[in-house]
């Protein structure tokens, strides 16, 4: 088991639906690990505005 394997299956453990971010070959792990769970990616064109719309994702959704 990749570690990127053992991230995902603990963002599924703490119920993550979807991660935000630019995909690209230094995440490259990550989104292969993502292929076969639950969890959604949200390609965004800037780290930025990722972090903006995870923000305003969870104060709209949690709680």
């Amino acid at each position: 088991m990749k570690s990127s394997d053992l991230f995902v299956k603990c963002l599924e453990n703490e119920e993550v639906e979807c991660i935000f971010g630019v995909p690209g070959e230094e995440n490259e792990d990550i989104m292969i690990s993502l292929i076969n769970s639950k969890i959604k990616f949200i390609p965004t064109r800037h780290e930025q505005g990722a972090a903006f719309m995870a923000a305003i994702y969870g104060r709209l959704t949690v709680g």
